[in-house]
């Protein structure tokens, strides 16, 4: 019998602070705790698995890491009916009991088990020293039976002790899907013992042996996530190219690409051959992976190089692929290939899925679409037949907020979709690239805002309270922390070398309320990035999303939302108070912060051009202290201080380092409303 202790404190009242995320389905707290120092014993009941037994080890271990000794046993009753299979997705449902004689998690399947234990160790209240699991109820399952996220060694190589802790910190907010991007432009990162040239080419600068890949899906599948391989193809197929010339679509020879961008070079499909060496492979990966989706890419290719092509060009016209105005139609010689590919995979008893450029007329609906363009695309895939994953709005590496990863719905109340349509939405995946994230960076890129999308595809369309949502991020965040997470860590790494030697605080100041400019802006802000660009400058080191300036935000938010706040005087209470001083604590050290780090902006080369953004959070924090100051007092500001505020703003919004200042917007929004 598996015996751990859980040292529990001293019986107390729970303060309901509601910090599961994701939201489950129904939740019913009690008054009370589980009894003081307490131990668990877990008792199974289902079929011998030694996967769940061990992932029970482990979360019974994350618990008793605080408390005090326990001396009383308590059951931890687990009823499952069969082992879940990762293919099905309608097996995640369990319920979870906590009251002060034990806790009980009844499922159908142990993969529902692990979503209850992922939940378990959630609940814990107290501080470091005691804690207790307060008295709750809940019923809960999946909205969407596909969750995502998308990993990209592609562009930078991410060693496997990376992937493993990404797939530690999906378990913990329950995403289920592990898609793994393995090949395109820049790299072809797994090894083919069929075809070693595409590792020993496209993989030089790192790659996955065959026996680390089983020793990740192993990982995975001990925490009930599947793993759903990419092959990318035709296009982002550079590093295929560089390895087996007779894949070009033209005579140029090619190395695996150093730069980013689309480069629009794709495989001939209009040779045998090309099919042929496909076959060879996906024989091999198929074999690999076990999973029964498989994704072939098929993003990206405008077809240039086939209309360029005489040979291609003829081809296309001799098989009757011609728009009505007499050109070559690239789309439907794309189609043709991915039916040809579609054929390889089914015969390897796979389920093909594609980025939504692969959709069009002549498609089988057996092939699944990932729309990443947009919505269109979603709803016009699961109008055609093909079930549909949205990844649009998901894009993490946008260095876009939580709150705007967590609006997106896949299948919104006003979706022009019928019921059955609605059914063939499977939900949605986030994704994150990483031309601007290495396997030092990539955890802070990542995390936790990939949280607020596994909420959005785990909870009840219903859960939309973003302020809410953040509280209960926070939480995550450090849970993820003592996962192993590095997304906390490894920026404050970065600050340390920075600062070398020298106080890290006013650094650190200045890069917490700085963030990357957003979308795809760093590729064209005068510095260029190639697959060689070491990711050490203060863009690094900032956080996609600055939390001190949303705090910042929201309080200022909170202040001037009451009646009359900005044509009167403020209403003098203890709440505005508090408010008003937490506000002015933050601003003064941001405005005296300028002065502490310009010295050691000037003396480092690579920080000085960083100078600018740090004068502006004076300049900027210094305004806010004046409207403050005439709000406190009931004094409207003149025409003329609101002009050279203004100037003074836009000023503040331009970037540098390919940095922002965000507090800008904030402060510009408060001051024009």
């Amino acid at each position: 019998m598996l015996l751990l202790l859980l040292p529990l404190a001293a019986f107390a009242q729970p303060t309901d602070t509601r910090q599961l995320l994701p939201v489950p389905t129904q939740v019913s707290w009690g008054k009370a705790s589980l009894a003081p120092k307490a131990l668990l014993k877990p008792q199974l009941d289902g079929p011998e698995d030694a996967q769940l037994r061990a992932a029970v080890t482990r979360t019974l271990d994350r618990l008793r890491r605080n408390g005090t000794a326990a001396t009383t046993a308590l059951p931890l009753q687990i009823r499952y009916g069969k082992l879940g299979r990762m293919e099905q997705f309608d097996e995640e449902r369990y319920s979870l009991r906590v009251t002060p004689n034990g806790v009980t998690i009844d499922a159908p399947t142990s993969l529902g088990v692990l979503r209850a234990l992922a939940t378990l160790e959630q609940l814990p209240q107290g501080d470091a020293k005691r804690s207790y699991l307060p008295e709750v109820e809940i019923q809960d399952q999946p909205r969407f039976p596909w969750r995502g996220l998308l990993l990209d060694p592609a562009r930078h190589f991410l060693p496997v002790s990376v992937i493993k802790r990404n797939l530690d910190a999906m378990a913990a907010v329950k995403l289920n899907v592990l898609h793994w991007h393995l090949t395109d432009d820049q790299g072809f990162r797994i090894e083919s013992k069929v075809l070693p040239k595409l590792h020993q080419v496209g993989g030089a600068n790192g790659y996955y042996t065959q026996e680390q890949v089983r020793e990740v899906l192993q990982y995975a599948q001990a925490r009930g996530i599947r793993v759903v391989p990419e092959f990318d193809v035709p296009g982002h197929a550079t590093a295929w190219l560089a390895a087996y010339p007779e894949l070009a679509s033209n005579d140029s020879t090619y190395g695996v690409s150093p730069r980013w961008g689309v480069l629009n070079i794709a495989m001939d499909p209009t040779k045998e051959s090309t099919y042929e060496l496909l076959d060879k492979l996906f024989a091999e990966m198929t074999a690999l992976f076990p999973d029964p989706y498989f994704h072939i890419g098929g993003d990206e290719n405008d077809g240039r190089q086939w209309r360029r092509n005489p040979r291609i060009a003829q081809y296309m016209r001799q098989q009757g692929m011609v728009k009505r105005d007499g050109s070559v139609d690239k789309h439907a010689l794309q189609t043709a290939f991915n039916r040809r590919v579609l054929t390889m995979l089914t015969k390897y008893q796979k389920r093909m899925v594609g980025w939504d450029e692969i959709l069009g007329p002549g498609l089988p609906p057996d092939a699944v679409i990932q729309s990443w363009r947009g919505k269109k695309g979603l709803y016009e895939a699961a109008k055609a037949g093909h079930q549909a994953i949205l990844s649009n709005g998901y894009y993490i590496d946008l260095y876009l907020t939580a709150a705007s990863h967590y609006a997106p719905d896949p299948v919104p109340a006003d979706a022009p979709l019928t019921d059955e349509e609605k059914k063939r939405i499977l939900g949605g995946e986030a994704t994150m690239w990483s031309e601007f994230a290495d396997s030092v960076i990539y955890d802070s890129r990542t995390w936790p805002r990939a949280a607020a999308v596994a909420e959005r595809l785990w909870s009840e369309a219903t859960v939309t309270n973003v302020p809410d949502m953040y509280r209960r991020l926070g939480a995550i965040s450090a849970q993820l922390e003592g996962l192993g997470l590095q997304h906390r860590r490894a920026p404050e790494q970065l600050l340390g070398m920075m600062a070398a030697g020298h106080d890290v605080a006013p650094l650190r100041t200045l890069a917490h309320a700085l963030e990357p400019v957003k979308e795809y802006k760093r590729h064209f802000q005068g510095f260029k990035y190639t697959t060689q660009t070491p990711l050490n400058r203060l863009v690094d080191a900032a956080p996609a999303e600055s939390e001190v300036v949303r705090q910042f935000g929201a309080t200022l938010d909170s202040l001037l939302s009451y009646p009359r706040a900005l044509t009167t005087q403020l209403p003098h209470t203890p709440e505005t108070r508090r408010q008003l001083a937490r506000l002015r604590t933050q601003l003064k050290q941001w405005q005296q912060n300028d002065a502490l780090v310009q010295p050691l902006l000037q003396a480092n080369p690579s920080l000085r051009e960083y100078a600018p953004l740090s004068t502006q959070l004076t300049v900027v924090s210094t305004l806010m202290l004046q409207r403050l100051e005439q709000l406190e007092k009931g004094k409207p500001a003149s025409a003329e201080w609101l002009a050279a505020a203004q100037k003074q703003l836009e000023q503040a919004q331009k970037p540098a380092g390919q940095t922002e200042l965000p507090l800008a917007e904030v402060v510009r929004k408060a001051i024009t409303r």
